[in-house]
C-alpha cells in the first residue's frame, strides 16, 4: 500500500516542480520583456562604429563664448553585460588638439534610467554623470557638475534624424536650468555596424 502513495507524492511533487519551473520562467520572460519596454535597449541601434563631426565652444559660460573649435574622427560603441551598458570610445582630433574620451552608460533598472559619465582619457577624471533615457525617440539627461568652481546644471540631448545618423548636444545653465548654453554637438554616421 505504501507504493501507490509514494508513487502518487513523487508524482504530485513532480508536477508542482514542473509547474514552479514554468511559472519562474513566464516570470523571467515577463522581466525580460519588461526591461526591454522599461529602456534597456535604448542604444542597441548605436553599436558600432561611427565618423564624428565635433565643434566645441572653447570658453562656455563666459562673456567671450564664441570661438567654436572643430574635431573629426571616430566613436566606437560595445555594448556591455547583455545591452544593459555600453562603453563608447571616442577619438577626434583637429587643429586645436585631440580628444580622447570614454562614455560608460549604465540602466538602471529599479529607477528606469540611464546614466552617462563622460570619461577624459587626457586627465583620467569621471565627470559627474547625467540621467534620463529616450522618449519618442529623443534622449534626454540632466546632472550637475561645476564649471570654474561654481556649481552648473548639465543637459545633454541625442537626437536620431536616421538610423545610420545621430546628433548630440550639451548644453550647461548657471542659473539652475532657467536658461541654457549649448556648449558641444557631434553628428555622427555610421561606417559599420
Amino acid at each position: 500500500m505504501t507504493v501507490p502513495y509514494r508513487r502518487i507524492l513523487i508524482a504530485s511533487i513532480s508536477a508542482l516542480f514542473l509547474i514552479a519551473t514554468a511559472a519562474s520562467g513566464d516570470a523571467s520572460t515577463r522581466l525580460a520583456s519588461s526591461a526591454v519596454a522599461d529602456g534597456q535597449r535604448d542604444f542597441d541601434w548605436e553599436a558600432g562604429t561611427w565618423r564624428s563631426s565635433v565643434r566645441v565652444l572653447a570658453e562656455p559660460l563666459s562673456e567671450t563664448a564664441d570661438q567654436w573649435l572643430q574635431f573629426s574622427g571616430t566613436s566606437t560603441v560595445r555594448p556591455l553585460l547583455d545591452r544593459r551598458a555600453n562603453i563608447l570610445e571616442f577619438e577626434v582630433s583637429g587643429p586645436n588638439g585631440r580628444i580622447d574620451a570614454l562614455n560608460m552608460r549604465l540602466y538602471e533598472p529599479r529607477a528606469q534610467r540611464w546614466s552617462l559619465t563622460f570619461i577624459n582619457i587626457r586627465d583620467g577624471l569621471l565627470s559627474p554623470a547625467v540621467y534620463g533615457g529616450f522618449q519618442n525617440g529623443v534622449g534626454k539627461f540632466y546632472g550637475d557638475d561645476q564649471l570654474g568652481g561654481r556649481p552648473i546644471k548639465v543637459r545633454f540631448f541625442i537626437l536620431r534624424p536616421s538610423a545610420d545618423e545621430a546628433r548630440f548636444e550639451q548644453a550647461f545653465s548657471a542659473d539652475g536650468g532657467t536658461t541654457w548654453e549649448t556648449n558641444w554637438t557631434a553628428v555622427d554616421r555610421r561606417i559599420r555596424r
